[in-house]
C-alpha cells in the first residue's frame, strides 16, 4: 500500500519536476560530500556511511552517482523524524546568530543550508511531501511552514552535526545501493531503491 501510493504521488508531472528534480541533486551532493571525505578517518563519524559503503562512494562516476542519487526519497537526514529536537530548535528562532555558532566545514553547512531551504519548500508546497521525501513528522512539518526564510543560514550552521545518511545503521541499503550504481545494472538499482521505501514506510509506522 505505501509503495503503491508513493509511486502514483511521484509520478504526478508537476511533483516530479518541482520537488523531486532538486532533491535528486541534493542527494548527489550529499554523496558528493561523502565521497571527498571517503579517505579520511579524521572526518566525524556522522558522515560516514554504514559498513562498506563509504569507501565504494569515491570511485563512482558522476554519471554513476546520478544514478544512485535518483531515489524518490532523500538519501541524507537531519532528524527531520525527531519532534521533540526541532520543537526544541525552532522555539529558538529568535536567539540564533551565525557568528555565535562554532566553525563548522563550509561545504557541509553550505548542504544544510540548501536541504533546510529544500525542506521548508517542500513542507510549504504539498501534503505529505516533506513525510514521504524526507521522513519527516506531521508536526515538524507543521513548524517548517511557520519558519523565516531568514532564520535558516544560522540554523543550517547549528544542524551540520546533524547530517547523516538516511538508515545510517543499514548497511544492507547502502552497500546494495552503492554495489547497483558501479555495476550500472538498472535493474538491481531500482530494486534497490524499492527497498529505500519500504524502510521509509517501517519508519512511518514506529
Amino acid at each position: 500500500m505505501q509503495k503503491a501510493f508513493f509511486g502514483s504521488w511521484a509520478r504526478q508531472p508537476h511533483l516530479a519536476g518541482e520537488l523531486l528534480a532538486p532533491l535528486h541533486g541534493l542527494n548527489h551532493r550529499f554523496l558528493d560530500l561523502v565521497g571527498s571525505r571517503a579517505g579520511d578517518w579524521r572526518e566525524p563519524d556522522h558522515l560516514r556511511l554504514p559498513g562498506e559503503a563509504t569507501g565504494r562512494v569515491a570511485p563512482l562516476t558522476a554519471a554513476q552517482r546520478a544514478a544512485a542519487a535518483s531515489c524518490p526519497y532523500a538519501l541524507f537526514d537531519l532528524r527531520f523524524n525527531d519532534d521533540e529536537h526541532w520543537r526544541s530548535r525552532l522555539e529558538m528562532t529568535g536567539q540564533w546568530r551565525v557568528a555565535d555558532q562554532n566553525a563548522v566545514e563550509e561545504e557541509t553547512a553550505g548542504f544544510v543550508h540548501l536541504a533546510l531551504f529544500y525542506a521548508w519548500h517542500v513542507a510549504a508546497t504539498a501534503k505529505l511531501a516533506a513525510q514521504l521525501l524526507l521522513g519527516m513528522t506531521e508536526h515538524t512539518a507543521a513548524a517548517f511552514r511557520s519558519l523565516a526564510l531568514n532564520c535558516l543560514p544560522a540554523l543550517a550552521v547549528s544542524e551540520s552535526a546533524n547530517l547523516t545518511a538516511r538508515w545510517s545503521t543499514s548497511d544492507v541499503y547502502w552497500c546494495a545501493l552503492m554495489g547497483a550504481a558501479s555495476r550500472e545494472d538498472a535493474t538491481r538499482l531500482r530494486r534497490i531503491q524499492l527497498f529505500g521505501l519500504q524502510l521509509a514506510a517501517a519508519a512511518r509506522l514506529r
